[in-house]
């Protein structure tokens, strides 16, 4: 084959796969608006994780909301979408990102926190690496916050170093210790959240899950999105991370007698959470790939729901309903 003939057939290949593309986003819209306006006409966000800023400070290779932008909505905005979402059924937020202490010192996610909490009275969660927070930030906040997540890979620092969970010399795991204490001494929920992948499918957690004690251990199958992880336009490749259900399941089984464990393989993740971007858009996951919907703050809570892939059904099947509030007399629906 001369030169020419290369060229012509990678453009060729190249269009081919464009188009399929084109077509498959196409037909996924029109699936999705179908199915929604069929069926999700009484959906009720009651649990909205609100992925408010994609910066963080770590660089794992399997993130799949990875740094697209650095685009934060203004505080003020944002306390619009808040009284929109509780007017329409929402009674629990989670903060995730990128890393939500990362803005203004963790400032930003203070007084949002706050917001929630005191003045809409919903329940009030965070999932971060842990790396950034201080003590100061829970004296001053920790009365607002009901769950602290932190996610926690491997309880060996070269293997995290390896994910790319770490910056610097920070010790993860060290760190992660001492935010159990904190959470012990300022009242906060304590929740620890797992992605197995290639570098920790053969680890064993029991001790350390054990002795660490949190109130539920999340353990998910590394995910793969286009366009966030893996694809020609993602920021990261992950399929060096991924592992299939067969060693997922193998995790699972070795870890069996952890009763806080809650596992999430790809099929009870990617579409039983309604995730709000940076934008507070509605992401439908379900064909592979983010989907946003329009802005709440344009149309409105229940017309962007329309557009949110959300299964509400495996959200109860996974384990989403449990006890939300750190406050004994509050319980989930």
């Amino acid at each position: 084959m001369n030169p020419i003939e290369s060229t012509l057939r990678s453009v060729l290949i190249f269009f081919i796969s464009f188009l399929g593309k084109v077509l498959n986003f196409i037909l996924a819209k029109f699936q999705i608006k179908k199915r929604n306006v069929e069926t999700d006409n009484n959906l009720i966000p009651k649990s909205v994780n609100y992925h408010f800023t994609r910066v963080c400070n770590y660089s794992c290779g399997f993130c799949f909301h990875t740094a697209k932008t650095s685009y934060m909505l203004s505080l003020d905005d944002v306390k619009i979408g808040f009284d929109m979402l509780k007017k329409a059924g929402m009674e629990k937020i989670n903060f995730s990102g990128g890393e939500p202490f990362l803005p203004r010192r963790g400032e930003h996610l203070g007084e949002m926190v706050h917001y929630c909490k005191k003045y809409l009275g919903v329940s009030v969660s965070i999932i971060s690496n842990g790396s950034l927070i201080r003590e100061s930030w829970l004296k001053k906040y920790g009365k607002f916050v009901d769950i602290l997540a932190i996610s926690c890979d491997s309880f060996h620092e070269e293997t995290n170093k390896l994910i790319g969970r770490c910056q610097g010399s920070r010790n993860h795991v060290q760190k992660l210790y001492q935010i159990r204490d904190w959470c012990k001494e300022y009242n906060i929920l304590f929740k620890i959240n797992t992605v197995v992948n290639t570098y920790n499918q053969d680890e064993n957690m029991i001790e350390e899950i054990k002795e660490l004690d949190p109130i539920r251990w999340k353990v998910f199958q590394c995910l793969l999105l286009e366009g966030e992880n893996v694809g020609p336009e993602a920021l990261k490749n992950a399929e060096n991370f991924y592992i299939n259900e067969e060693t997922f399941n193998a995790f699972l089984d070795r870890h069996k007698t952890v009763k806080c464990l809650v596992p999430e393989s790809n099929t009870k993740m990617q579409n039983s959470y309604l995730i709000l971007d940076e934008y507070m858009r509605f992401l439908d996951c379900q064909n592979g790939w983010k989907i946003p919907s329009k802005s709440i703050l344009d149309v409105g809570v229940e017309e962007a729901l329309k557009f949110s892939g959300f299964d509400e059904e495996m959200f109860k099947k996974r384990g989403g309903i449990y006890k939300w509030s750190k406050e004994p007399e509050r319980l989930s629906w």
